[in-house]
């Protein structure tokens, strides 16, 4: 577990989420990684386009269920997550029409849905968890996520940027934006619910890890 904050930082819970997630990379991935590589640098995938579909068709259903769990809102304190401008399913949707008219098939998701069950059963039963994943999901895609999509485009897509990765808005300050609001979610747990909170992020990225690696299937 990191330290509890310093007095005087202004950064909040969510620098201890991105402490911890930051050490589940590997250093090719970020500076403080401390993870083994199972998988080539980015810079040495063979991504296929067939791959790639299954991965945005798994990203889509991820997308949709954490959007209807924070409509839904089974806790209050979902609510404060409604329309952050980070939301992805629709940038999805149009991204999935234009390989369509393109010709491709679109598969039926597969490692997603486990994935969407198990975070539809969390959201009911363990905030501090759903919030670890929701976290980790939008802010990963926000960072690492752009620079993927950016080495798969360049090799399979003649370089088109697609929907998923562009938003409305200034994207710092949409992240900004939803930084303050888990920070002022977080405020009011316990010690221990912040720390069960930050256990949830190898589970968050043992998922997330499964529907990335369908790129290169």
């Amino acid at each position: 577990m990191p330290k509890r904050q310093t007095p005087g930082r202004t950064g909040g819970f969510v620098d201890e989420m991105r402490a911890v997630a930051m050490k589940l990379h590997t250093r090719d991935q970020a500076k403080e990684g401390e993870k083994e590589p199972d998988s080539p640098p980015v810079s040495k995938w063979e991504p296929s386009v067939d791959g790639y579909l299954r991965f945005l068709v798994d990203n889509k259903l991820v997308y949709d269920t954490l959007e209807t769990i924070v409509q839904k809102a089974a806790y209050p304190c979902y609510a404060e997550f409604r329309n952050t401008g980070l939301e992805r399913s629709k940038n999805l949707v149009q991204d999935l029409e234009w390989f369509k008219d393109q010709g491709h098939t679109i598969p039926e998701p597969s490692v997603g849905a486990s994935y969407a069950h198990y975070l539809e059963e969390l959201s009911e039963k363990d905030p501090q968890a759903f919030i670890c994943h929701f976290y980790n999901i939008y802010f990963a895609h926000s960072a690492g996520g752009r620079m993927i999509g950016r080495k798969v485009a360049e090799k399979i897509l003649d370089s088109k940027e697609l929907q998923f990765y562009k938003w409305d808005g200034d994207l710092s300050q949409l992240l900004q934006n939803v930084r303050d609001k888990l920070n002022r979610v977080a405020s009011s747990w316990s010690r221990e619910e912040k720390d069960h909170c930050l256990e949830e992020t190898e589970k968050s990225f043992k998922y997330s890890g499964e529907i990335l690696r369908l790129i290169l299937s």
